[in-house]
């Protein structure tokens, strides 16, 4: 800061050694004054010593307001403005005043964008509520028949409805917090209720679904919770070649927390892919190759798991398939997770 202040200033420095410098010739060659050179030293001296003391002055004053700026720039918080000192010239007012004005047009651009984006947002939920109800209708339709071409359809069916949810589920995902209900539920059983609803899918596959283990309760939210195993079980599926496996598993660690296994006998993850796997729009290879990949399903997965509490790990190796572990607190922890908490899970 002291530098950039002396560059700031070096016009009035050059004009103050300048007026020294003046005075001192004046003295040298008027002969009207006679200054012994004591005198000559003890002027040019205490002249220094008035500006340096000046100088230490008036850095200290001018760059207070800039020091906290600074500062704020280094630790930005939603609320910065108000740290901001009382400004102690009238340029540091200036200063303050824009900043005040732009923190206050950019805080209603927030909102406006905000407000938008609710309003985009109440729109698509309800575009997709509208679009339940022929997909409902279509669904109580195909019940009703039973030939292989109405199974096909249903497949066709069954992927356009978990769009259609995966969807609404983006769209509650910013309220989360607000939208869940935290009960003891069965693992098993939470896997069930997935393996159902994806039936047709596996059924056009011929994949066989194992489930082992010894059956856990935890405490959860079961709709949020359904929706990271869809997520983890759609993409199985998908990449798993017909007339194949998919395992589910269930256990407790040593230090009591319920882990829930899915692994499938796909081509499995490239090892240079694994680290990205959570990442926004990311699809890897595999999802190159098959074309049908959006690189949501596991960021959605991850999103919500970071919110309720489940660690989510991968582990593959090509090409003997994928095995995705869910790992939940234990009830007491989950309260911390609750109140927007990190919880620490042991492994």
């Amino acid at each position: 800061m002291l530098l950039r202040y002396v560059s700031s200033k070096k016009s009035w420095i050059l004009l103050s050694i300048s007026l020294l410098g003046l005075t001192d010739l004046l003295i040298i060659f008027d002969q009207g004054v006679s200054v012994t050179p004591p005198s000559f030293i003890y002027l040019n001296a205490l002249y220094m010593i008035v500006f340096i003391v000046f100088f230490i002055w008036r850095y200290r004053k001018e760059t207070r307001y800039l020091e906290a700026v600074s500062k704020l720039q280094k630790d930005m918080q939603t609320n910065w403005f108000e740290s901001l000192p009382h400004p102690d010239n009238e340029l540091d007012k200036i200063t303050d005043n824009v900043l005040r004005e732009a923190s206050s047009h950019f805080k209603q651009l927030l909102s406006q964008v905000k407000e938008a984006q609710l309003i985009e947002n109440d729109f698509t939920a309800s575009w997709i509520h509208e679009i339940k109800t022929p997909l409902t209708a279509m669904k109580l339709i195909m019940d009703t028949q039973s030939n292989p071409d109405i199974s096909k359809i249903e497949t066709e069916w069954l992927r356009i409805h978990l769009l259609v949810e995966r969807q609404l589920y983006m769209t509650r995902l910013p309220a989360l917090e607000a939208d869940y209900v935290l009960e003891r539920l069965s693992v098993q059983r939470l896997a069930i209720e997935e393996i159902q609803e994806l039936a047709p899918w596996c059924m056009e596959k011929n994949l066989a679904v194992n489930i082992e283990g010894n059956d856990a309760a935890v405490v959860t939210d079961r709709k949020w919770c359904r929706f990271i195993i869809r997520q983890i079980l759609t993409n199985a599926i998908k990449y798993s070649p017909s007339d194949r496996s998919l395992t589910f598993r269930t256990a407790v660690t040593e230090h009591e927390n319920v882990y829930l296994d899915i692994m499938d006998e796909g081509p499995g993850i490239q090892p240079h892919d694994l680290p990205r796997i959570f990442d926004k729009g990311f699809t890897g290879g595999n999802g190159r190759i098959h074309n049908a990949a959006t690189g949501l399903g596991l960021y959605l997965a991850q999103s919500v798991a970071a919110k309720i509490g489940i660690k989510l790990q991968v582990h593959s190796s090509q090409p003997q398939g994928t095995t995705m572990r869910l790992t939940f607190t234990d009830s007491n922890a989950f309260e911390t997770v609750r109140r927007g908490q990190t919880t620490h899970i042991p492994l």
